[in-house]
């Protein structure tokens, strides 16, 4: 990624369980101590997904822990978060989802010139046939690295 941009969490096996076809840039909206945890890199997503409801997208099991620091005034961990994104996006966002199967899943959490930026996949569960070839490919890249490096 560019400069100005500092990564908190990669969903990995997201790509290992789906196919991502688009990924969107998508801001979110947190409350101050939710902003804390992030910048502790206090969050985990391993189960989490996005849904549109009502023109608005927002992001359900995506548990951000809380600041042990902040008073009384503390946040929920597992609460829904909105995601902000363009009318438009939205828009072919739900058409896919409803009409093809499609499955909104996080992919990565960054900061971006001081903002939580998100990246929302839009995903395809991958059959188990499908899983073992990536694999297969993996270990194919890996010993082409490997063969790489002792002729070198």
């Amino acid at each position: 990624m560019s400069e100005g941009i500092k990564i908190i969490a990669q969903n990995r096996k997201a790509r290992y369980d789906y196919t991502v076809d688009e990924t969107y840039e998508c801001g979110i909206e947190l409350l101050g101590t939710e902003v804390k945890s992030f910048r502790d890199g206090r969050i985990s997503f391993p189960d989490a997904w996005a849904e549109v409801i009502k023109g608005e997208v927002w992001v359900n099991s995506l548990n951000i822990a809380e600041n042990p620091f902040s008073s009384i005034f503390n946040h929920d961990p597992n609460r829904k978060k909105r995601l902000l994104l363009h009318k438009e996006e939205i828009k072919r966002i739900n058409r896919k989802v409803d009409e093809k199967g499609y499955t909104l899943i996080p992919m990565s959490f960054y900061f971006k010139k001081g903002r939580v930026k998100v990246e929302l996949g839009l995903c395809k569960g991958k059959k188990a046939f499908d899983k073992r070839a990536s694999i297969r490919e993996k270990d194919l890249k890996r010993d082409i690295q490997r063969e790489f490096r002792h002729k070198n």
